[in-house]
Formats: structure tokens, C-alpha cells, sequence
């Protein structure tokens, strides 16, 4: 299924290996100003790679972005927490470079022993890095021998660190991105059957090209979260104040209409007089909502019925929470979802930070087969287009 080659087809003894990670990882701040790593599944998604190249006799050169800086160095985004960080999973001090091309990164790399790692300063302090610069692309290459694409999170963007450097050396993938594309792609290509998608999240504009990718592939696609508002009022109900896309309600009109009793809407839904935890809330079944007030979340008797087709499931695939499952309140259908989806004997595949969190949130992560590190990449596979940072590595 994986037609690339991955970091165990090529000799890295005693070869320089540049790996671009996803290391774009939530930040917090001490008490004295100082950043520290808050949330480290990302990190630690790309340590069976990093721990293959240092067991191998590799010197590794790691590189990511971290936040949108947007071609500027902004202290608060750099990576030098994270390098901080990844000395202590990885029990060896990570020498760290103020930048990740020029004199100091080019010095500290040609000079790097196996088993040392070095990890590179914030790609997108340098506008190149998103234009994918060939200039930038040829400076970073020039760093290695091996370039190893690890960050399936950054796959889907064709960028200087992804795609460009991919063809001045040699270049192939990490574990993570086999992981990764084996799960989704086996998932979109030949699924066991009933092969059932779940969407959730705010806007159907995000979602359109996959809602009708999935209504071709999938058995059933279930809909919940903020963008089942649109498909209501697209049927004629009023919404009263919740979250609505007026531009797509034609879309959502057209999408109903083509497919037939493959895709499932809310039936019941819980409504608040205001976006607060605090609020005033009922369960309503599905008609006009009151002046005024707004669908936080899915229903009970909705949840109970999704939960029938998920535990008949052979396939899951789930992205975009149910509801407002940051307030306690509103997040029972999130749970109730991502415990269906736990209990169940399908092969199940979750995509997206917010799912992600909310499955982590219920205790059920580890019941889960696949938690996918990227939500925009993740999404471009279900949608079924070609991810630029995985095109671009060597075929098998």
C-alpha cells in the first residue's frame, strides 16, 4: 500500500540525515516568562524515526515550523523550548541553531558527529519557506545527505522545508508518514465495510470537497457540530442565533439533495440562550429554534443512533467534534461519539486536533487504532488529493 521509501530502505551510517518533524506544538508560559512545551504528543510521534537514525549511526538534523510568524523571527514562536524539551525524552543534550540556514546552521551541521542531534530554528522565520524558495530549498539540502519527511502535519503544503528540498538530495519518509498514509490511505482505498465517516466542526466550507469525497466512498457519513446548522437551515428551519453559512447554503441544498439516505443529520439537538457554559439549555427535536437561541450540540437521541451505526462499523473515520465540547455542558455528544467509536470492533481512524483532544479529554485515546497528528493534511487524503510533501519523495 506505502509505494515510498521510508528511512529503512537507504544506509544512513555515518550519513548527515535532515528530518523535517511537526514540531508545531502547542507553547505555555511559566511564572517567569519562559516558554515550555504544553502539549507533547507531536514530539513524541516522531521519536521512533529520530531513535531509528541515532540507533543506526546517523547524525540528525531535525527542522520544523512552529505558529505562523509569518517570514518574520518572532521570539514566541521559536523552537528553542522544544529542543529543551527533546533532550530530556531523548536522554542526550539537542544542540540547538539560532537560525536554519546561513553561517551558524551550515557550521554547527558539517560538523555534527552520529548519534549527535541538532535541531534548526523556525523554518517560517523566513518568508522562502512558505513561497517554497528554491534558494531556501537548495541552503537546507545543502545541510544533509538524506532528507526524511516525518511531519505528516505539514505534508499537505508544498513548501521550501516539505517539497522543495526534496529535490536537491535524496529523499524519503519517516515512520510517522508511513503510519500515517498506510492507516488513511487504506481507509479511503479499500475499506472493511460498513465503512462509516463521522464530521463534525464548525463550517462546511472546510469540509465540502470531503463531505462529497466521502458520500461516494463511505456506507454512511454522519454529521454533527457546527456545520449541521447549515444543512438545517438549508431544509428550511430558522436557527435562531447559532452558527450559520449563509454562501453555502446552496451547497448544502445540493449535497442533500444527491445523497439519498447516505448521509444522516442530527434529529435532536441541544440548544442554549447564549455561548457560555453557564447557559440556559434544552434538548430540542429538530424544527425552529428559538429567537435567540443557539445549537451548542448533537442530542441525546441522536447520539444513540449514530452509536448503532458506529458499533455496526467495520471502518471509522472521525473529524471535527459534535459540538462545543470545550464547555462541560455541550460536549456530551462529543463523548458519547468518541466512546461509540471506542467501544466499537471497526478499524477506527481519528483526524484533527480538536477530535484528537476531545478523544484524549474522555480518557479513550488509547482505544482508538489510529490519532492522526495532522487535521488539514488528514483532511486533503479523505478528500482523496495528492499530498505535495509526500509526492515528492522517492518511490520504492
Amino acid at each position: 500500500m506505502f509505494k515510498k521509501k521510508t528511512v529503512s530502505d537507504v544506509n544512513v551510517k555515518d550519513k548527515r540525515v535532515l528530518v523535517r518533524v511537526d514540531f508545531n506544538v502547542p507553547l505555555s508560559e511559566d511564572s517567569d516568562g519562559s516558554k515550555k512545551v504544553a502539549d507533547d504528543t507531536r514530539i513524541r510521534a516522531a521519536l521512533p524515526t529520530i531513535q531509528y537514525l541515532l540507533n543506526n549511526g546517523a547524525a540528525v538534523i531535525l527542522m520544523s515550523h512552529l505558529g505562523r510568524p509569518k517570514g518574520e523571527v518572532k521570539i514566541e514562536f521559536s523552537l528553542k523550548p522544544v529542543a529543551d524539551y527533546l533532550s530530556g525524552l531523548l536522554g542526550l543534550s539537542v544542540i540547538f541553531s539560532k537560525d536554519c540556514i546561513g553561517p551558524e546552521a551550515e557550521k554547527i551541521a558539517h560538523s555534527l558527529e552520529p548519534g549527535q542531534v541538532l535541531l534548526l530554528e523556525n523554518t517560517r522565520f523566513h518568508p522562502g519557506e512558505t513561497k517554497d524558495d528554491t534558494d531556501m530549498a537548495k541552503r537546507l539540502a545543502s545541510l544533509a545527505d538524506i532528507y526524511v519527511n516525518d511531519a505528516f502535519g505539514s505534508a499537505h503544503r508544498a513548501h521550501a522545508s516539505t517539497e522543495g528540498v526534496a529535490k536537491y538530495i535524496p529523499a524519503v519518509a519517516g515512520f510517522l508518514m508511513e503510519k500515517e498514509i498506510r492507516y488513511l490511505g487504506q481507509a479511503i482505498a479499500n475499506p472493511g465495510r460498513p465503512f462509516i465517516a463521522i464530521l463534525g466542526g464548525a463550517k462546511i466550507s472546510d469540509k465540502i470537497g470531503v463531505i462529497r469525497h466521502l458520500l461516494e466512498k463511505a456506507d454512511k457519513v454522519l454529521i454533527g457540530g457546527g456545520m449541521a446548522n447549515t444543512f438545517f437551515n438549508a431544509q428550511g428551519y430558522p436557527v435562531g442565533a447559532s452558527l450559520l453559512e449563509e454562501e453555502a447554503l446552496d451547497t448544502a441544498r445540493e449535497i442533500i439533495a444527491e445523497s439519498g439516505d447516505n448521509l444522516r443529520l442530527p434529529f435532536d439537538v441541544v440548544i442554549a440562550d447564549d455561548f457560555n457554559n453557564d447557559a440556559e439549555w434544552k434538548v430540542m427535536g429538530m424544527g425552529p429554534v428559538p429567537e435567540g437561541w443557539r445549537i451548542l450540540d448533537i442530542g441525546p437521541e441522536t447520539v444513540k443512533a449514530y452509536k448503532k451505526v458506529i458499533l455496526d462499523a467495520k471502518t471509522v473515520v472521525w473529524n471535527g467534534p459534535m459540538g462545543v465540547f470545550e464547555f462541560p455542558k455541550f460536549a456530551n455528544g462529543t463523548i458519547g461519539i468518541a466512546s461509540a467509536v471506542a467501544e466499537s470492533k471497526a478499524v477506527s481512524i481519528i483526524g484533527g486536533g480538536d477530535s484528537v483532544a476531545a478523544v484524549q479529554q474522555a480518557g479513550l485515546a488509547d482505544q482508538i487504532d489510529h490519532l492522526s497528528t495532522g487535521g488539514g493534511a488528514s483532511l486533503e487524503m479523505l478528500e482523496g488529493k495528492e499530498l505535495p510533501g509526500l509526492a515528492a519523495l522517492q518511490d520504492k
